[in-house]
């Protein structure tokens, strides 16, 4: 593909570098000529120091024959501004990241339609939802979220007291738009049928809104109800730690954030009314145990300071804190943590640069298809329906679906759900799969020929 990126931050170079590597046509546009420096130096790719808001910038730099062009600076305003002129001047796909703000004033008014843009993101909300799907779910074997948050899917293992076990599944009464897309038992998986059962120790894959999903899980383990009352601690008030804690606070979970800033305490104060907060240093050992941190469920930090948020939860691991996740802006320092955390306390490390490449993957590929999530005997796939599709303007029932083939999620310009069988299709929706490989051939036939 062809792609443009404006801005050499830390998002910017991350996903430019990945997708250097990748062997795409890259141009990233900088304004500072030290940090354009830098870039050029670590990547096989034109770097070009200048103003991305530029009409003859983008021209000079390809953007009539641009497939996608990434906007990806700090600053909302040379992000919208060079977003909307590169759709306007030929760009086939505009992205651009923006402040949490930005998208909270979506209510409002929908900036991305406003400005011509394609999708607009926020790299602080999607790592907040990726700390959030293991808050929601720290014993699950897998937590993805797709159709722009709508769906989730999840991957447990079927307790033998569960009250689901050795029923068929057109015997359970799963709330509705909540499925089971997959069955793994031993080595074999299968893409079930209403008849199939689960099993003590099946590994099951299932998918629905987050919320109703969640209790559907808590029966498959044979979790108590009781479990959901989490007692989490949030160190940092920034915009990192405001969208966790607005992401949680329907969750029936009692919230602290500890803020060492007073003036933010204030802010965070008039802004959250469910949570408590805290004008506290988290770094002071003496502090946490005052706070009686080793009794929270999890401690989440999430400050601008790598080595704070780890030193923190591993004080909090060892004053007795169950699980702990930090914020680690470096992609690769939070995959090692990830890797060898386990036995130090941390649940998972998260990187606001791979939150951001991971959620923009879907929309670089030259494939028919974009695969989400490779699982265990099937795989996660995503496709938008063409204009020639002979599912578009059908409803899910009118369709005949390859078999190993089961519907995730259906996305409708901004709107995303599990389809229903009366749900209709149109060109330009996206379409999630769970798919056996043997029947992705025709699954991709139906949709996007």
């Amino acid at each position: 593909m062809n792609i443009i990126i404006v801005g050499a931050g830390e998002i910017g170079t991350h996903i430019a570098i990945s997708l250097a590597d990748e062997k795409h046509a890259i141009v990233v546009i900088e304004a500072d000529e030290l940090v354009a420096g830098d870039l050029n130096n670590r990547i096989d790719a034109r770097v070009v120091v200048a103003d991305g808001t530029s009409i003859s910038v983008q021209i000079d730099c390809g953007v009539t024959e641009c497939d996608l062009f990434l906007s990806l600076t700090s600053d909302n305003n040379i992000n919208l501004v060079s977003a909307s002129l590169a759709k306007k001047l030929g760009a086939k796909k505009t992205i651009a990241r923006v402040h949490p703000g930005i998208q909270r004033e979506s209510l409002f008014l929908d900036f991305g339609e406003h400005f011509g843009i394609d999708y607009l993101f926020s790299s602080e909300r999607l790592a907040a939802v990726e700390l959030a799907k293991h808050v929601r779910n720290p014993k699950s074997s897998m937590v993805e979220e797709i159709a722009r948050g709508y769906v989730e899917i999840q991957q447990v293992t079927v307790s033998p007291d569960s009250k689901y076990c050795g029923k068929k599944l057109i015997e359970i009464e799963f709330p509705a738009r909540v499925r089971v897309g997959a069955i793994t038992r031993g080595s074999e998986t299968i893409v079930p049928s209403a008849e199939d059962m689960l099993m003590p120790g099946d590994q099951a894959t299932l998918f629905g809104e987050p919320s109703k999903l969640h209790d559907t899980v808590l029966r498959l383990q044979n979790r108590t109800g009781k479990e959901n009352k989490s007692n989490i601690v949030i160190f940092g008030g920034s915009e990192y730690g405001f969208s966790l804690a607005q992401s949680l606070e329907s969750w029936n979970c009692r919230i602290r954030i500890i803020e060492s800033d007073a003036e933010r305490c204030r802010e965070l104060s008039d802004l959250l009314t469910n949570v408590t907060i805290l004008n506290v240093d988290a770094t002071s050992i003496a502090e946490m145990k005052e706070e009686r941190i080793g009794d929270a469920d999890f401690f989440i930090a999430v400050t601008d300071v790598d080595e704070d948020n780890v030193m923190t939860c591993l004080q909090a691991y060892s004053l007795g804190t169950s699980y702990c996740l930090p914020l680690i802006h470096r992609a690769d320092y939070a995959d090692t943590m990830t890797g060898f955390g386990e036995k130090m306390g941390v649940l998972a490390a998260i990187s606001p640069r791979e939150a951001s490449r991971k959620d923009l993957a879907r929309f670089i590929t030259s494939d028919r298809f974009h695969l989400v999530q490779r699982l265990e005997g099937v795989e996660l796939i995503e496709s938008s329906v063409c204009d020639n599709s002979c599912v578009a303007g059908k409803s899910v029932r009118e369709t005949s679906w390859p078999t190993d083939c089961i519907l995730v999620a259906l996305l409708h310009g901004a709107r995303g759900q599990v389809p229903a069988a009366e749900d209709v299709i149109e060109a330009g929706d996206s379409v999630y799969a769970l798919v056996k490989p043997k029947a992705k051939r025709e699954f991709l036939k139906l949709v996007a020929p």
